[in-house]
């Protein structure tokens, strides 16, 4: 990739840390935004700290990687959040919003990547601690305007005494009494006035907010949230477990110069009570996604909490992963459990976005989707144990004609499922970009059938079909049908059943193809990769990329 001469520059630039104090006057601000990215890419966090401190806009997106970007360095996102703070008391900064969004990583990534947890630890603790420095500086602020009225105070007095033995009772008296009164009131006004107005980027936000008001006569709604205390709003992505949960609700309870607003929250192994606090602490009018995982919500503890996600007006996705709802008709309420949690899914009006994952819900499909007032757009069911009654309904349901992203991965689809299946992908075929049925058992004769049907998905740019037991010649048939798909940009296809070591059974499972070890003779791959690439290599498709790597396989990672 050839970088423009403006990047070039950029990175000489920040190279050079000693050569800092030349530059940082006298650069215009359209080459902030460049010298900053340099400054990321290249691991400059003294850099960064400098340029963030004095921020010339009133917004700073530092998230959002493009395909391909490295995420920053962890120093220098620390080096960012040390200079918001600082930034708060400098003039010469403008900066109203950061927003974060994407910025984390997994943790341990290549490069010393900050991880979404260790993110939201930090976020929390400089917003805190932002609000304490507030605090103190106030009061620093104020004991020092205290004795400066009391010098002022003192200084009249002395006057008086001075004046009053040369001033008759009456009138020039009275006069000076009066003119005394008055002063106290004037300095006293000041003293309350200065105490609500907290250092020069204080005065200088009201000051803004005051003429735009006056010009614009009001802001948007989501404005209205932020109180007048605030001097930065800091967006992010907040991922929330049971070690960062207190430094979080402090975060999120307090209220001063940084104000923190979460877009996406994850949420790991918290009790239904605990993600219920969470939710009323976080705006109403940001948040867009909710990620519950590992916490044993049960049906009642989920019908719980969906009035609760019914309050934030732009929620779109909510995602669902091992939280154990354990549906047992033999429980006592259980069933209207389950319907109040299907009237809860269906007052989330602006969903697109739901997945469900190893639930237990078999046989409760058309309860969960039928409740939705619109169509959802991505649709994501692993190890949900499907029944055919399942895959019946969702093939006729209203959404099967506007899923672009669609997993049954680890669902057992077999001869009474492919009907559905294909009257499923029919439906489909004109919007699905993203297609994974790994792990569903499929197998030669099973895939044969359903081939006609995948080809006829024109958009579809990533199929995953891993960890289903194909024979070499079925795995080819898959390949030939790909190349024909002009869309197609992945293929994530199975090792087949002749690359392992003897001893599978006839039909195996996915766990037993996971588990199983590939034959170790490298000439068993070898040839399996050559048949592979010469089909491709014959179709002239150099832009399909075919891999059995389950580890490093992103769906993501394709362009939509």
């Amino acid at each position: 990739m050839v970088l423009p001469l403006v990047n070039l520059c950029a990175k000489e630039v920040v190279s050079d840390h000693s050569s800092s104090p030349g530059w940082l006057g006298c650069v215009p601000r359209e080459l902030y935004r460049p010298l900053l990215e340099a400054a990321f890419t290249n691991c400059r966090p003294l850099a960064v700290g400098e340029l963030v401190q004095r921020w010339p806009e009133r917004t700073l997106r530092a998230g959002g990687r493009r395909q391909g970007q490295s995420p920053p360095n962890r120093l220098c996102v620390q080096a960012l959040l040390l200079a918001v703070v600082r930034g708060l008391s400098d003039k010469r900064c403008a900066l109203q919003v950061l927003d974060l969004c994407g910025l984390q990583c997994e943790e341990g990534g290549v490069g010393d990547p900050m991880g979404g947890w260790s993110l939201t630890v930090a976020l929390s603790t400089m917003v805190v601690q932002a609000r304490a420095a507030a605090q103190k500086a106030l009061g620093r602020e104020g004991e020092r305007e205290r004795k400066r009225v009391l010098a002022m105070e003192r200084e009249r007095d002395v006057v008086k005494r001075e004046r009053g033995g040369g001033l008759e009772e009456g009138e020039g008296g009275g006069l000076l009494v009066e003119s005394v009164r008055k002063q106290k009131e004037e300095t006293s006004g000041c003293l309350r006035e200065d105490q609500q107005v907290k250092g020069v980027r204080r005065r200088m936000e009201m000051e803004r907010r005051k003429e735009s008001a006056a010009v614009a006569g009001g802001k948007g709604e989501a404005d209205s949230e932020v109180d007048s205390e605030v001097v930065v709003c800091v967006r992010a992505d907040l991922f929330v477990n049971a070690r960062s949960w207190e430094r979080v609700r402090a975060a999120l309870g307090t209220t001063g110069p940084l104000k923190l607003q979460c877009r996406y929250v994850r949420v790991e192994e918290l009790s239904v009570s605990s993600i219920g606090s969470l939710l009323d602490l976080l705006p109403r009018h940001v948040l867009l996604g909710v990620d519950i995982r590992y916490s044993c919500l049960g049906v009642a503890g989920l019908a719980l909490l969906l009035p609760q996600l019914s309050m934030f007006p732009m929620l779109s996705s909510l995602r669902l992963h091992y939280c154990n709802l354990d549906i047992r008709r033999d429980m006592a309420g259980q069933e209207g459990a389950m319907k109040d949690m299907s009237q809860g899914l269906g007052k989330l009006s602006q969903l697109r976005r739901l997945s469900l994952t190893a639930l237990r819900l078999p046989g409760h499909l058309r309860m969960l989707l039928s409740s939705f007032p619109q169509p959802l757009q991505v649709l994501e069911l692993p190890y949900l144990s499907l029944t055919p009654a399942d895959l019946s309904y969702l093939s006729c349901s209203p959404h099967a004609s506007s899923l672009q992203q669609l997993d049954l991965s680890e669902n057992r689809l077999d001869e009474l499922a492919l009907p559905s299946v294909r009257r499923l992908l029919s439906q489909a075929s004109s919007c699905l970009m993203q297609l994974s049925l790994s792990g569903c058992g499929l197998t030669d004769g099973l895939l044969a059938a359903m081939l006609p049907s995948l080809s006829c998905c024109w958009g579809l740019k990533s199929l995953g079909l891993a960890l289903n037991p194909l024979s070499l010649a079925g795995l080819l048939d898959l390949v030939r049908t790909a190349v024909r798909m002009p869309s197609l940009r992945q293929l994530l296809y199975p090792n087949p059943l002749e690359d392992y070591q003897p001893g599978l059974p006839p039909m195996p499972s996915s766990a037993q193809l996971l588990d199983w070890p590939l034959d170790e003779l490298v000439e068993v791959h070898e040839a399996t990769s050559l048949q592979l690439d010469r089909v491709v290599m014959e179709s002239g498709r150099s832009d399909l990329l075919l891999t059995c790597d389950l580890l490093n396989y992103n769906k993501d990672l394709v362009e939509q």
